[in-house]
């Protein structure tokens, strides 16, 4: 609304019709009884809410009490001023448009209050129709404010749900990486198991690039009829087979001066892979059915679950074409293999449902996040956000326990033992607690905690404190791992970390001088 003095006063008055006019709220403010009389009598008959002030401090007043969408002010009052007014607001903290009167001769006033942050000016003596035009330009102005700031905050938050969480030296070292390859055109291939967070790292090539603000175009391979995947890549003319009653573009051609991600390229038809791979080399192709090439400007990122080395060396897979797509090669790690961005990651997971559903969520436990710290994570990354998403939703306490964990694959594994030592304790009448342990070597006992290994391979126990048969089962799988930490750990199906900790605790002495590789 910062126009040239006088020229917003030149709109028809009907620019802004009844029915879409906003009703507000108003304050003016004038010591002048006469220009306060206009004020309410113009904004009342305009459907508005008209609320009186003599002064700044009376105005103040009212604007503690909230609800005031818009102020009118007197730029001459006693006191201060309409300036200082503002100069005011914007101290407090106050964020609602002003609209500043002035008199005929003070248009510098009018300037200053536009440079100061009114939003608009009328000159005295005020006019209703002027009045009532500068007030529905001023509402309609802040409604498109606020919209767009409403938007920005959307994508913002869009962006950030794209972003990539995890701090381990994995993570890192492939998002410098993607740092390096996003500005180039080289082909990306990423390689990694289910779940695991191809398509974001996908995104976030596109979004580093020059390309961000071209389209980005996803095609799963493997979901598409073996029929419809050529023209789902090349898009079809008219007529070009059965059902074909119009041109369609396809991937390519929507994806032109953009990115194109080709998911679960592994699965693509190997005659359909010599059609890519000419594509891929000279950037262009024909419609099915049609004749005409059409040229593309497109960068490729391809994603596969497979080792497609592996594949192109059995002859399933083209090596030329893969040679092609796997110019800049990244192996997306399971998460298993980086246990350090568990708590993080289950802590977004965590806050997002929560922010979703409505519901108060502060975090979670220790004794929860190493549990999922202990799991091995088959699903990846998506099974932990459905884990999360389900422990968040049936949780009664603001802290997420392990308890609330149960429930799922996880939670049924995690109350089994770990995948590769499932413990059962066996209750013989007069006889000492013994634990079977299956999937792993039985070692000799060690410690006053532990007798002997039966000749059957389990283990006999003392007692059946936990504490007592956790020291043991760390002691069996030391040994049996020839005191190598690592590998003890994924005997007991835990993290190298919380093995370290357990390790170094209080009254503990044993493995501290294992190998950890």
């Amino acid at each position: 609304m910062r126009h040239p003095a006088g020229t917003s006063h030149t709109l028809p008055a009907n620019l802004f019709p009844a029915r879409l006019r906003r009703m507000a709220t108003i304050l003016y403010v004038d010591d002048e009884a006469a220009v306060g009389l206009i004020l309410e009598d113009t904004l009342s008959q305009a459907g508005h809410t008209p609320v009186g002030a003599r002064s700044v401090p009376e105005a103040l007043q009212v604007l503690e009490r909230g609800g005031i969408d818009l102020i009118i002010s007197d730029y001459r009052m006693p006191g201060l001023t309409g300036l200082e007014f503002i100069q005011l607001l914007t101290r407090e903290g106050y964020d609602i448009p002003l609209i500043m009167l002035t008199g005929h001769a003070s248009i510098e006033h009018a300037v200053a209050s536009i440079k100061a942050g009114a939003i608009d000016y009328i000159t005295k003596p005020v006019r209703p129709q002027q009045l009532e035009l500068a007030v529905d330009q001023a509402l309609e102005f802040v409604r498109l404010r606020r919209e767009n700031e409403a938007l920005r905050k959307e994508v913002m938050q869009f962006r950030n749900e794209r972003q990539i969480i995890g701090d381990s030296p994995v993570v890192r070292r492939i998002l410098q990486t993607v740092s390096m390859a996003a500005p180039t055109r080289a082909t990306v291939l990423l390689q990694g198991e289910s779940g695991t967070g191809k398509e974001l790292f996908a995104r976030a090539i596109h979004d580093q690039s020059e390309r961000r603000d071209k389209p980005f175009i996803k095609l799963n391979c493997a979901a598409l009829p073996e029929g419809l995947v050529e023209s789902a890549l090349f898009g079809h003319e008219k007529g070009a087979f059965t059902g074909a009653i119009k041109r369609v573009e396809g991937a390519f051609e929507r994806a032109n001066r953009g990115t194109l991600l080709l998911d679960e390229i592994s699965e693509m038809r190997l005659d359909l892979q010599a059609k890519l791979l000419r594509v891929l080399q000279e950037q262009e192709f024909e419609r099915v059915g049609g004749t005409t090439p059409i040229k593309v400007d497109v960068r490729i990122v391809a994603t596969t679950n497979r080792d497609l080395a592996m594949e192109a060396d059995h002859g399933t897979f083209r090596q030329d074409l893969y040679y092609r797509l796997s110019t800049i090669p990244v192996l997306i790690p399971p998460l298993r293999d980086r246990p350090e961005d568990i708590p993080v990651l289950a802590l977004r997971f965590a806050m997002r449902t929560a922010a979703e559903i409505g519901k108060k969520i502060e975090g979670l436990s220790q004794d929860a996040l190493e549990a999922l710290q202990q799991y091995p994570w088959p699903g990846n990354v998506r099974e932990l956000q459905h884990v999360i998403e389900r422990a968040v939703i049936l949780t009664p306490d603001p802290i997420i326990q392990p308890h609330c964990l149960e429930g799922t694959r996880f939670g049924l594994a995690h109350s089994l033992g770990a995948p590769n030592m499932r413990p059962r304790a066996i209750a013989t009448p007069g006889a000492s607690p013994v634990l079977a342990v299956s999937g792993a070597a039985a070692a000799p006992g060690a410690g006053s905690g532990a007798t002997p290994t039966p000749a059957n391979g389990a283990i006999a126990l003392s007692s059946l404190n936990v504490a007592e048969a956790e020291r043991v089962l760390i002691q069996h799988a030391l040994a049996a791992a020839d005191n190598n930490r690592t590998k003890a750990a994924d005997l007991l199906g835990i993290s190298v970390r919380t093995l370290r900790n357990k390790l170094n605790g209080p009254g503990s002495n044993s493995g501290r001088d294992g190998d950890e590789d």
